[in-house]
């Protein structure tokens, strides 16, 4: 093993004492409802297409370049409601979020009494604030085109535009068939279901048909008789709901639909537009999820005009996201592909089909950041390290790089629209969050925004990161948080706290490593917290990520063993004591380990927890397990209400009535066959609640599972 040595103060994680003075961290912080135990932020924007950025300070947007020493104020609360009141609109409490044209121009969203909304456009020069259109109460997705200022909205399950005056409703949908909104539980970066041509002539949208998916009952305790509010939730080898792809043409008043072909028990991802807003772009995953056709459609009849390029793996492939054509081409864009084994930038070609990989290296591109008018592209990897993100410009021709951030740490950072200059926020395991400026050479001007450490106060201990081998010789990363008056020859009980699943890490150098305040409240309630990030969890490329193919939980268990044996070289670690706890996947890894390991883990929590993958939904259950037809000795591996016969110790188990994402059949069906295995465990529910506990009702779920180690660990 090899110690990560970020910094000695990262390690430290700012302990500057133990004074009896120090607070103590609650449940109450531990689960948001004390906002002022968390790193505050500070917006700041490019003022348009200029090298200006602009925030907000004291109710007045104010205005500064680059290395200026000088603040300008652009607009203050003052002057917009004397805008407002000039052109007989309503007063204002805060300024408005507005997106900046140039340095004079922009548009805004405000809510009105009645509930709708309007679009406002507001020029500073001849202070004028103009309503462009207007948005029903109710309206959700909003989402607009630029160029024409046109809003498309989505109320129930049907889709509008919002056109000035007018209102177009575009779909009068049946029960169970749903327009203008995400598809597929959101996976392959889908987050809408509403595409805009370049030039805002043309509406693009998902149609899915749920009707042939069998209801699945959720409960609403709420009334006096219990009443039965269900939803369509497809199980894995079951029938799936149907997908189509719209495009309205608003000028001819026409809509088509993209003629995608048979089965039609398949995957819609990736819509892309091409810039002269004729043709468009659908990525057709197979339902196995295994063979990806990005195929270009002629977006003014539907016709199929043909593939620009197919993509297969054994295990499965995962879209990251739409195609991003180079600014100005109708041939050309960038997309994210794991082809090497990890996913880089490639440029496509949709005239030759030609493909070239732009990049390459043993790292992970996790974001494709845009454009700059110098032929360059913007993106953000893990070439530093799995535990950071930095960012990079690359030359689409040529390939050469430049890191433009330096800083350890996790960065997001927004270009100008020339790229001469950079937002870059940014947290570390030594700051909380910084927000600052620099250039495409990657030289640094002054911190416009450094947060302070908002747990100054507070009684923590020292979170310390090492890294450990899995058993095929890969680097697992471990975090280990100590009580805040950790003595070191005393033995402690041990919490490890595990996720383990797919697009989720959770050892990252961001302020706290990660952990957040929850994990460090059960550090300071006495335990030991321990957390490795396993084979299966994200960006660290194909091998690792794809191991649990078919098999999950069982390298992960594996690696979480392997943690284990680390955590038993440790002086201060009690190996009597040990316990896990983890929510969803998590949930699911916390009884494994409890089932499989019952010698190990004395005590277990698990909330929220997947039992049998054949009760899970197909699209994420069937990328990583296949079907229960056809993965049927995966699906007996994995599965944990056929093995209560092995449980042993304490386990609390807890669910919310009303999660629609792990049914609350999962655990019931634990709990059934632990009965009939004569087998005692602990069991609670949260009703009213979806797949966690949120709100002040967090606190209670926090209490419950800190005393539940303190009571048995």
């Amino acid at each position: 093993m090899k110690k990560l040595l970020l910094s000695a103060i990262a390690l430290m994680l700012v302990v500057t004492s133990f004074a009896q003075e120090k607070k103590f961290f609650t449940p109450e912080d531990a689960s948001y409802n004390n906002y002022s135990v968390y790193a505050k932020n500070k917006s700041y924007k490019w003022l348009g297409n200029t090298n200006k950025y602009v925030f907000t300070e004291d109710n007045e947007l104010k205005y500064q370049s680059p290395g200026e020493k000088s603040m300008h104020t652009l607009l203050t609360l003052d002057q917009i409601n004397s805008i407002a009141k000039g052109n007989d609109e309503g007063e204002f409490k805060r300024l408005p979020n507005i997106t900046w044209d140039d340095e004079s121009t922009g548009y805004f969203y405000k809510r009105n009494d009645d509930g709708s909304t309007t679009l406002y456009k507001l020029s500073l020069s001849i202070k004028k604030m103009k309503p462009i259109t207007n948005i029903p109460a109710g309206a959700e997705n909003i989402t607009l085109s630029e160029p024409t200022m046109r809003v498309a909205y989505t109320i129930g399950n049907d889709l509008y535009i919002a056109d000035g005056d007018k209102q177009i409703r575009l779909t009068e949908n049946p029960e169970h068939v749903i327009a203008g909104q995400s598809v597929h539980r959101n996976e392959f970066a889908i987050n809408g279901g509403i595409f805009w041509s370049p030039d805002g002539s043309k509406l693009a949208y998902y149609v899915m048909d749920e009707s042939m998916v069998t209801d699945y009952p959720l409960v609403d305790i709420t009334t006096r008789i219990a009443e039965a509010k269900p939803i369509k939730y497809p199980m894995a080898g079951m029938t799936s709901h149907i997908v189509k792809l719209h495009v309205y043409d608003i000028a001819a008043g026409t809509d088509v639909v993209m003629q995608t072909g048979e089965p039609e028990e398949h995957y819609l991802t990736a819509i892309t537009w091409n810039n002269d807003n004729e043709k468009i772009y659908i990525g057709i995953l197979n339902r196995g999820q295994d063979t990806l056709n990005f195929n270009e459609y002629n977006a003014l009849n539907g016709e199929f005009n043909k593939t620009i390029f197919h993509d297969e793996d054994e295990q499965f492939v995962e879209p990251q996201g739409p195609a991003h054509f180079l600014p100005g081409s109708t041939t050309e864009f960038i997309w994210l592909a794991q082809r090497d084994g990890y996913y880089h930038l490639w440029l496509h070609n949709t005239k030759t089909l030609k493909a070239k990989q732009i990049e390459k290296g043993k790292y992970v591109v996790t974001d494709f950041n845009g454009f700059d008018d110098k032929g360059n592209a913007f993106y953000t990897s893990t070439e530093v390290s799995p535990l950071q993100r930095h960012f990079y410009k690359v030359n689409i021709k040529n390939g050469k790089k430049v890191r433009i951030t330096t800083k350890h740490g996790t960065h997001s950072v927004l270009p100008s629209k020339s790229g001469d200059f950079f937002i870059d926020s940014y947290t570390s395991t030594d700051v909380p969050r910084a927000v600052c400026i620099q250039d495409a050479k990657g030289r640094d001007f002054a911190p416009l925004y450094m947060a302070e450490n908002p747990i100054k106060d507070y009684n923590i201990g020292v979170t310390e990161l090492d890294t450990i081998k899995s058993e095929d010789g890969q680097d697992l990363y471990t975090r280990i948080i100590k009580p805040y008056n950790f003595n070191p020859n005393t033995k402690y009980p041990v919490i490890v706290y595990v996720y383990g699943g797919p697009h989720a890490q959770l050892i990252t150098d961001t302020w706290l490593a990660g952990a957040g305040i929850y994990l460090n409240y059960l550090a300071q309630e006495g335990f030991i917290v321990f957390t490795v990030d396993n084979r299966g969890s994200a960006d660290r490329g194909e091998a690792f990520e794809q191991v649990i193919h078919r098999q999950c939980g069982q390298a992960e268990m594996h690696d979480q063993m392997a943690g284990i044996e680390y955590l038993k070289t440790k002086p201060y670690v009690d190996p009597e004591r040990i316990g896990s706890d983890g929510w969803s996947y998590g949930g699911f890894m916390s009884t494994s380990l409890k089932i499989n390991y019952p010698e190990t883990f004395k005590v277990s929590v698990a909330g929220g927890p997947v039992i049998n993958w054949k009760y899970y939904e197909i699209m994420y259950g069937e990328r990583y397990m296949d079907t229960p037809q056809e993965n049927p000795e995966g699906y007996e591996l994995t599965a944990l209400d056929t093995k209560t016969d092995k449980l042993e110790g304490k386990l609390l188990m807890i669910h919310c009535t009303t999660d629609p994402v792990v049914m609350w059949q999962n655990s019931l069906s634990f709990v059934e066959s632990a009965i009939h295995n004569q087998k005692q465990m602990d069991y609670f529910v949260y009703p009213g609640h979806d797949h966690n506990v949120y709100g002040m009702d967090r606190a209670h779920l926090i209490t419950k599972i800190t005393e539940y180690f303190k009571d048995n660990l």
